[in-house]
Order: structure tokens, then C-alpha cells, then sequence
């Protein structure tokens, strides 16, 4: 019997994934990971490894989660090492308690290793802050998007009026919605809002709006998924405390040079 690693890769800056991740990937006779995962990790890898993308892209998956589940499963069971590579962490919104309540039903020894979660890398590389002592004492993060067909059963005005920063996972497609949502509930239009696309990546864009003018925003600037949005007083301390934007503009001039 081989074992499965439900591995973190990080937010999208390679050099973000963990220590015991980074040698997940090392020591793996398989990987499957997902898009969102950096591809320069793949790199790490040892001669030999089979590797298989898992996609999931919006609203289409190249591999649907009950044969990712089978592939992880029948690879261990044939003794290999399999190290099963998620964008972030596995379990923030990741599958991947799905994927270990699978291992443990068929019997497979699995490992969790976690990973850098987009709601704290994005913000921090953003230059917003998700907690702060004069501004922020809590913290949610919100799923974005359902499941198809289900019902809406977040707690819309638990956060509204009980969170001080929110950071919602993919929910550009679903914005009108969050919005409306959010103000229904009395969250104040003149909320600051960030939307942070392609968070730690060198491409990563940040545009800053308030509640009431987030979707009009989002259309101008044209921020599409992968995006963290960010709602909360905490995104007004980006200007005096943002530091990614400088960086991306020297190693783009660094590249340039080159």
C-alpha cells in the first residue's frame, strides 16, 4: 500500500509552498494537481513522475472529484506515492476533506499538509491587512460560489453586521449577488472593497471600490476570476502600507534589462 499527500501548494507565488511541500512533490511517483497550481513547482519533481492535470476550471472540470477520488485511491493501492497538489490550502475550499473522507472509507494512509490560503497571501500581497488592532478584530472567509442548483445557505447577515473583514474566494461571476446581498443585510455602501486578481503572481492586479460601486468597478477594470474579494474598513490601509506593486515593477525592469 503506497500513501496519498493532500498538499497545499500555496496562493500562486511558487516560493510560497511549504518546506514538507515542497518535498511532497520531491518524493512522489504521482501528482494530480490542480490549474491554479503554480507549474513551476512541477519542476521539483523526479525523473519518471506521472503527472495529471485535474483542471477545473469554471464551471468545467477535466476530471470530475469522483475520479480524481478513484485515481488517488487505485494509484496508492498500487504502492506509489501520490502527492494530490491543490491551489492554497486543501481544506479552504479546496475538496479536500471530500478527498480524505474518500481515503479513509476505501483504507489508504493519507497525510494533509497544509497550505498558504489566498484569503491571507492575496490581502498580505495587496498590501491590506485581514485583521488589524484599530480596524479589524475578526475575520471570515466566504465561498463565492455553490454547487450547482444548491440553495444559499450562508449566514448573509452574520456578516454583514457581525465581521469586520470578509474574504470571498471566486465570487466575480456572483458579485451582483454579494453585493445585493450584503447591503440587504446593512452592510454600509461605502464599505471599502478590494478585488485582488492573480493575487502573488508578478500579473497580479488590484482594484480598490467601495460596496455600492464594486460590480461597476469590476466591469471597468475587466477583474475576473481568480480574484479574492475583500470587503472591510481594512482595505483603506493599502495605501500607505501596499509594497507588491513597487517589486513587480523592478523585476519587470529587472527582466528588461536582462
Amino acid at each position: 500500500m503506497g500513501k496519498v499527500y493532500l498538499v497545499g501548494a500555496g496562493p500562486g507565488d511558487p516560493d510560497l509552498i511549504t518546506l514538507k511541500g515542497l518535498k511532497c512533490i520531491q518524493e512522489a511517483d504521482v501528482i494530480l494537481y490542480d490549474r491554479l497550481v503554480n507549474k513551476e513547482l512541477l519542476n521539483h519533481a523526479k525523473d519518471g513522475v506521472e503527472l495529471i492535470n485535474c483542471g477545473k476550471l469554471p464551471d468545467y472540470h477535466l476530471l470530475q472529484q469522483d475520479t480524481i477520488n478513484r485515481f488517488l485511491i487505485k494509484y496508492a493501492k498500487k504502492g506509489k506515492i501520490v502527492t494530490r497538489l491543490k491551489g492554497g490550502d486543501p481544506f479552504v475550499f479546496g475538496r479536500g476533506g471530500e478527498e480524505a473522507e474518500a481515503l479513509a472509507k476505501s483504507g489508504v494512509s493519507f497525510e494533509i499538509v497544509p497550505g498558504i490560503t489566498a484569503g491571507i497571501a492575496a490581502t498580505a500581497y495587496a498590501g491590506i491587512p485581514v485583521t488589524h488592532r484599530d480596524h479589524a478584530s475578526s475575520f471570515a472567509i466566504v465561498t463565492g460560489h455553490r454547487k450547482k442548483d444548491e440553495e444559499d445557505n450562508i449566514k448573509w447577515e452574520s456578516l454583514a453586521k457581525g465581521i469586520d473583514t470578509l474574504a470571498i474566494y471566486m465570487g466575480v461571476k456572483n458579485l451582483p449577488y454579494i453585493q445585493g446581498k450584503l447591503l440587504e443585510h446593512g452592510k454600509s455602501p461605502e464599505t471599502p472593497v478590494a478585488l485582488i486578481h492573480w493575487g502573488t503572481l508578478t500579473t497580479q492586479k488590484t482594484a480598490v471600490s467601495t460596496l455600492a460601486k464594486v460590480v461597476e468597478t469590476a466591469n471597468n477594470e475587466q477583474i475576473s476570476n481568480p480574484c479574492m474579494i475583500v470587503v472591510g474598513d481594512v482595505v483603506n490601509l493599502r495605501e500607505k502600507i501596499k509594497w507588491f506593486e513597487g517589486k513587480q515593477t523592478e523585476n519587470l525592469l529587472a527582466n528588461e534589462a536582462f
